[in-house]
């Protein structure tokens, strides 16, 4: 079966934006709204268990807050803070703060020359990916992707799959033709859910996740002059993710 196209996750997978985007940015928005919430590193990493922002500061005030007091306007609050994140996120970008993980930009170039399609499928806003790609990839990057499945468009985010059935159903493949890519246990399990098989590049918040039925662990996808490390999986011979390597892991 060949290989036509590739779906890449966005935060952790393409860049760090979690540790090094969102999470300050969630941290200015409490700041300007006068909160006493702060999410340090270590905090962040165990939001990241709920995927989607509005729904990770709900799950701070009930798991980590108790002691605050819901207005009768919370869920206002929430969906205003998010917007205000959101902001914060774009600014950060449009600075160049969140640059690219190894390899991704040169995959991805490699990919487009060779034909394949590109598309996202990601949990995080369309403003949110569309910042990052201009400032990040370059100008007219988003347009490289014929597909980008982002934020609320589907009713059930990650760990459920229907964001990688609706990038899917769009592009009109089936997913045997197809690789995705990942960095997180839920992650995973949307791609597995959908029938994708699935590279995964950890990263300081998901090292120590489950990721059973991965078709390979690496710790990022390497460069010629700078190799990655192979965590789990089939080692095929290769320190760096180029197109011959995505196409022996696809027949495997």
């Amino acid at each position: 079966m060949t290989l036509h196209a590739l779906l890449f996750d966005v935060d952790g997978t393409l860049a760090d934006t979690e540790r090094d985007g969102h999470r300050p940015a969630f941290n200015q928005a409490f700041a300007d709204a006068g909160l006493d919430w702060h999410w340090d590193v270590a905090l962040y990493g165990k939001l990241l268990a709920v995927t989607g922002g509005k729904e990770r500061i709900k799950h701070y005030i009930d798991q980590f807050r108790p002691d605050y007091k819901k207005p009768a306007n919370f869920d206002e609050l929430v969906a205003e803070l998010h917007r205000a994140k959101t902001r914060h996120f774009a600014t950060l970008a449009a600075h160049g703060g969140i640059p690219m993980r190894p390899g991704v930009k040169r995959l991805l170039i490699e990919a487009r020359a060779a034909g394949l399609r590109l598309a996202i499928a990601t949990t995080t806003t369309l403003e949110n990916v569309t910042v990052l790609l201009e400032h990040s990839l370059g100008s007219g990057s988003q347009d490289w992707f014929e597909v980008i499945a982002a934020g609320d468009i589907v009713p059930a985010k990650k760990p459920a799959s229907d964001i990688y059935h609706l990038a899917l159903e769009k592009m009109g493949l089936e997913p045997a033709v197809c690789l995705a890519f990942e960095d997180s246990e839920n992650g995973l399990r949307a791609s597995l859910g959908a029938g994708l098989k699935t590279l995964v590049t950890v990263n300081d918040y998901t090292l120590d996740h489950d990721f059973t039925g991965a078709a390979v662990v690496l710790s990022d996808l390497g460069e010629p002059d700078a190799p990655n490390r192979l965590l789990a999986g089939p080692d095929l011979g290769q320190p760096f993710v180029d197109m011959a390597y995505l196409r022996t892991l696809h027949q495997r």
